[in-house]
């Protein structure tokens, strides 16, 4: 995008940038308020259950102290079914309380909030809580079930040893976890030594001057191409329609650009020199990848984390083919994809 193209398209199109023309609605900005304050509630209902199932622990392992080795050897098995019923009483719990954290986002994103930028901004809220809700539920799973099977448990990373299980159940480490850059949930995280809050303010900087080209750009550059490109599209003028996706393209990749930046460099940054969190890998070389799976690994690490963590390796251990964990991986990540962007611009699947 060169000056010559800037100058054109203000010859063409004139100044189309309007900070009084955005069309949303005072209920819009009160029901995204309503979930911005409801939605975390949802971590505080799966600290509650975390709760009730540290209880139910503690007292396995009570018994388990009072009773004499060779009573303890029969009643094993029968702690085990025990142990089996509460936690599908836990899972049952937390997945109700997590399909609900997305569900009522949903419906009220859907139904009731018509600025798509506010929906958007809603809906990724209600996602990130989801799957912070679902890896701490099955982490917690993990440490309880390493708690009581100690000799057939696999080994833990060390930094675990500063908040071993269940002293992680507190509201202080589930709220840290809350606002961490992560989606994996850990009872302890590398931490920094102090917050640089020059290092902050520049981040944030970034994130303001970068948020503002992307909405000139938008209103400047791509609204008008994508309005000129709608009567090719519905005349099937198959050469108009790549000359203007060809226009389209290249907006639309600075855009993208700009929005990457925006948020994994400068904005996870920033939170994560707030937070003192010490692993701040959020990306890699996605622009060297040699073949689209590596992209899809290498430009979003919290996502690929989670996923690696609590869809794919569950399923590689449970005998499914990589193959077959990655398809599942692709179906799962596409339909967090269709609620992110299929919600709040009510075009579900192109309906």
């Amino acid at each position: 995008m060169n000056m010559r193209l800037i100058v054109e398209n203000f010859m063409k199109y004139g100044v189309l940038i309007c900070i009084h023309c955005h069309d949303y609605r005072r209920q819009d900005l009160l029901l995204a308020t309503i979930l911005y304050a409801l939605v975390p509630c949802h971590l505080f209902v799966a600290y509650i259950i975390e709760i009730a199932a540290k209880a139910h622990t503690k007292g396995v392992i009570g018994r388990r102290k009072k009773s004499d080795a060779g009573a303890a050897q029969s009643k094993r098995g029968l702690e085990a079914q025990l142990h089996d019923s509460i936690w599908r009483n836990v899972a049952l719990a937390h997945g109700i309380n997590a399909t609900l954290c997305l569900l009522v986002t949903s419906i009220v994103v859907y139904f009731y909030i018509h600025h798509p930028l506010i929906g958007t901004i809603c809906q990724v809220h209600a996602i990130i809580v989801w799957l912070k809700i679902c890896s701490y539920a099955f982490t917690n799973r993990d440490l309880r079930h390493a708690m009581l099977h100690p000799t057939t448990a696999a080994a833990m990373p060390d930094i675990y040893s500063a908040c071993p299980y269940p002293d992680n159940i507190t509201l202080g480490n589930l709220s840290y976890f809350w606002w961490a850059p992560t989606l994996v949930y850990q009872p302890a995280y590398p931490r920094s030594t102090e917050i640089r809050w020059l290092f902050v303010l520049k981040r944030l900087a970034e994130v303001a001057g970068l948020s503002v080209f992307i909405w000139l750009a938008s209103a400047q550059y791509a609204a008008p191409l994508l309005r000129n490109s709608l009567n090719k599209m519905a005349s099937l003028d198959i050469a108009a329609i790549v000359e203007r996706l060809m226009k389209l393209s290249t907006i639309s990749l600075v855009i993208w650009l700009a929005g990457f930046f925006a948020i994994f460099q400068s904005l996870l940054n920033a939170l994560a020199e707030i937070m003192r969190f010490g692993d701040r890998e959020f990306y890699t070389d996605w622009w060297n990848s040699p073949s689209v799976g590596t992209y899809w690994r290498t430009w979003n690490k919290p996502v690929y984390h989670f996923m690696r963590r609590h869809v794919y390796s569950p399923l590689v251990g449970r005998g499914w083919s990589s193959h077959m964990a990655s398809a599942m991986v692709f179906i799962f990540s596409g339909f967090l994809h269709e609620v992110l962007v299929g919600i709040p611009t009510h075009n579900i699947l192109g309906i």
